[in-house]
């Protein structure tokens, strides 16, 4: 009898502790076997979240003890530098291991980026889950390969709530999904030499591209790999104890319940299905933005043609009609258009222009003329001035398409570049321009790599040799281009193309370093 009240006892103790919050505070007084608190970090509270934050809104979520938040809106720009950002990557500087820790409900065939980890175009560690592919894909920075992805077949953009616990111990790493482990492989050891430039991202890879629809929650980082016993801490017991026990027997009375109600369900449903032998249903397709089509109906989805066949989406390359454009205009892409458009060009000192383009030209006393391609004709343009610069000249070059220099290492990205890259795209600058380069794991779909595809992994999990990719390969001896369109057409991918025009350039302006006759580059 005195055993009897004893487990009563604990029974309504646990029951009571339970309802207070008290019970990991009791039992699990750490974060985990093996996880020292000292190195784990709150992404929410470092944001602070719900405070300054536009698109991000509170939501519920399946833990009442923390907040969760909602990222819906397109225009949001959730992050963080200098010393919140260093904060953070104290964590995993100099670490080869590490965990990341994220509750989600993620809409479905939402395609985002959970937390990006980058310096410029050095990305050493992002999470994005791809809906479209049924794919987990992780991007890092290893010190012997550079730029390196590890991609997981595994969907979580279904709209039901999930437990994701990455894990990365030197080298391999383990992927836990609602406390079952999915993959456990290995991979090239990170490379965490994290500069104090680093920026952290939540939700999106950047303020244009990668972002997430859905609710998060619990967002942690940790510099352990044994962080996913936090989220389960039940996968680090060997033996069970009385309370699970206890445990284990409600689950048990619980599913006989259910058991018995969806018992009945069943049989309601069997006689639902006989009444419904003979009606016809019809098939429908979700598209990635959510529209719904019937079957066999078919649309134009950025550079791909999509048809509604036995309920799933079917998308092949868009096929581009071979243009035979009339005399004084040339082939051109169209801004929000896959394929080119004959579009009017205009002949200036042996060479063509599209519309809104602009060339530079020294006149015999050295004054710098601005001219842009208006309707056909060349004509002046007289109302522009020149910034000061807060470089010295030697660290100033000059361009083919503006009268003003340009300290070396211009952004021209955030000069409009980074709209041309539309869809799995991204903006990389050049020494006197930029370009369009595809994210990892896709191909070009337009020679200018403005909108990209889906395509398998490379072997390896290499990104340098994919088509439309940065010409010249290493940063190093990329060249600097050209940015205006000499020929009335977009930049081809391919690097033989970027290589030419580079030694046409330097022909052209007699010099290595871009200052030769007539000042241009």
């Amino acid at each position: 009898h005195g055993l009897i009240v004893f487990l009563f006892i604990l029974i309504f103790l646990t029951f009571h502790f339970k309802k207070m919050g008290l019970f990991k505070l009791l039992f699990f007084p750490c974060l985990g076997a093996g996880v020292d608190r000292a190195l784990s970090v709150d992404l929410f509270a470092e944001f602070h979240l719900g405070e300054s934050y536009a698109g991000v809104y509170e939501a519920q979520g399946p833990n009442n003890e923390s907040k969760a938040f909602l990222f819906q809106d397109s225009w949001r720009k959730v992050r963080v530098r200098g010393p919140v950002a260093e904060r953070i990557t104290s964590k995993l500087r100099q670490r080869s291991e590490f965990t990341v820790l994220v509750t989600l409900k993620q809409e479905r065939l939402n395609s985002g980026v959970l937390l990006s980890i980058h310096d410029a175009e050095q990305r050493f560690l992002e999470v994005e889950s791809c809906g479209q592919q049924s794919e987990l894909r992780v991007h890092y920075w290893s010190r012997e390969r550079g730029p390196h992805s590890e991609v997981f077949p595994y969907s979580l953009a279904d709209g039901r709530w999930h437990k994701l616990s990455l894990a990365v111990g030197g080298a391999r790493v383990a992927l836990h999904v609602d406390c079952n482990r999915i993959y456990e492989r290995a991979i090239e050891p990170p490379w965490m030499d994290l500069s104090n430039d680093t920026s952290v991202w939540l939700g999106q890879r950047n303020k244009a591209h990668g972002y997430f629809k859905g609710i998060m929650q619990d967002v942690i980082l940790l510099g352990s790999n044994q962080g996913y016993v936090v989220q389960c801490p039940d996968l680090n017991r060997t033996c069970p104890t009385c309370n699970d026990f206890h445990g284990l027997v409600q689950k048990i009375m619980e599913l006989q319940d259910v058991l018995a109600r969806t018992s009945n369900k069943l049989a309601r449903a069997e006689d639902k299905m006989r009444s419904l032998d003979g009606c016809s249903c019809d098939r429908t397709c979700a598209a990635e933005d959510g529209v719904v089509y019937r079957e066999l109906d078919s649309w134009v989805d950025g550079c791909r043609n999509c048809s509604c066949l036995n309920a799933s989406v079917r998308c092949e390359p868009l096929a581009c009609p071979r243009l035979q454009c009339p005399p004084h205009s040339a082939a051109a892409y169209v801004p929000g258009t896959c394929c080119k458009e004959c579009q009017p060009v205009c002949l200036f000192r042996g060479r063509m222009y599209v519309d809104g383009e602009r060339r530079s030209v020294r006149d015999s006393a050295g004054v710098c003329l601005l001219y842009q391609c208006q309707e056909g004709a060349m004509g002046k343009v007289s109302d522009w001035s020149c910034p000061a610069l807060s470089c010295p000249e030697s660290e100033q070059i000059s361009l083919t398409d503006r009268c003003c220099k340009v300290c070396r290492g211009h952004d021209f990205c955030a000069e409009g570049w980074a709209e041309r890259c539309v869809e799995s795209s991204d903006c990389v600058n050049l020494e006197a321009g930029a370009y369009c380069s595809c994210q990892d794991g896709y191909r070009a779909a337009r020679d200018d790599s403005a909108y990209c595809q889906g395509t398998e992994r490379e072997t390896g999990g290499e990104t340098g040799g994919r088509p439309g990719g940065r010409p010249g390969g290493e940063t190093g001896g990329r060249p600097g281009g050209d940015r205006g369109r000499e020929t009335g057409g977009e930049r081809p991918g391919g690097r033989d193309w970027w290589r030419d025009r580079w030694r046409d350039r330097g022909r052209e302006t007699g010099g290595e370093t871009g200052r030769g006759t007539g000042g241009e580059r």
